[in-house]
Formats: C-alpha cells, structure tokens, sequence
C-alpha cells in the first residue's frame, strides 16, 4: 500500500469541512488531498465554476501527471460545473463527501468522470 493510500484511509470518518484543511477541525476534498500527499493545498481555484484547465495547472504545479494507481491523485467532475478532488485505493476511492458529511471510503470506480491523474508521490 502506498503512503498517501494509508494516509488516507486513516483519515476516513473525519468530519467534511468546506475549505477544511485540518484533520481535527474538518476536511474538504482540498484538504484531504494535502493532509494525505503532504502538499500545500493551493488557494484561488473556483471548484464551483469547472475551470478545469485552471484547477489542473495548480495540479501540475504540484505533482507530475500519472496514471490510474493507488495514490493517485484524481481530478473528477463530479457534475454541471463542480470538480472534486480525490485519491485512489486499491479498492474504490477516499473523497471528502459533503453530502455524508466525512471524508469516506467509496468501493469500486468513482460515479463521476475522471478528468485526470497525478502521482500522489514520488
């Protein structure tokens, strides 16, 4: 299992927090993505208005593109103008779910489009 895999699955359960970028306070997609690769999250992105090519580029900054594997960082739309972020497991994916209110654990392939993937580290 690679070390932003287990980072997290160990933050499964944490309380969702949009623009949360602590583990005790909560967590928003963002901030699970930096707590589990140890990156900086980055600041003046627009999930809301699906500015892809804008939200991949501070992607890009941080980590090189990759492929479908654990650990990686995956770039989703999850619908009409809205991206998420995420990280792959070897058995689904670890997201920080507003709607479950937690960061949580989602078997199999994620229900929205991929857009892309960066390696989590290395």
């Amino acid at each position: 299992m690679s070390g932003v895999e287990a980072v997290a699955r160990a933050l499964i359960g944490v309380r969702f927090r949009l623009h949360g970028r602590d583990a005790d306070h909560g967590l928003d997609c963002v901030g699970l993505v930096a707590a589990a690769t140890g990156q900086a999250a980055p600041t003046g992105y627009g999930w809301r208005r699906g500015d892809e090519g804008r939200v991949a580029a501070l992607l890009d900054a941080a980590f090189p593109r990759g492929g479908d594997a654990p650990g990686a960082v995956m770039l989703l739309r999850a619908g009409p103008g809205q991206l998420h972020l995420a990280i792959r497991v070897s058995d689904g994916i670890v997201h920080a779910d507003a709607g479950l209110r937690r960061v949580a654990w989602r078997p199999g392939a994620p229900p929205w489009p991929v857009l892309g993937y960066w390696k989590g580290e290395g």
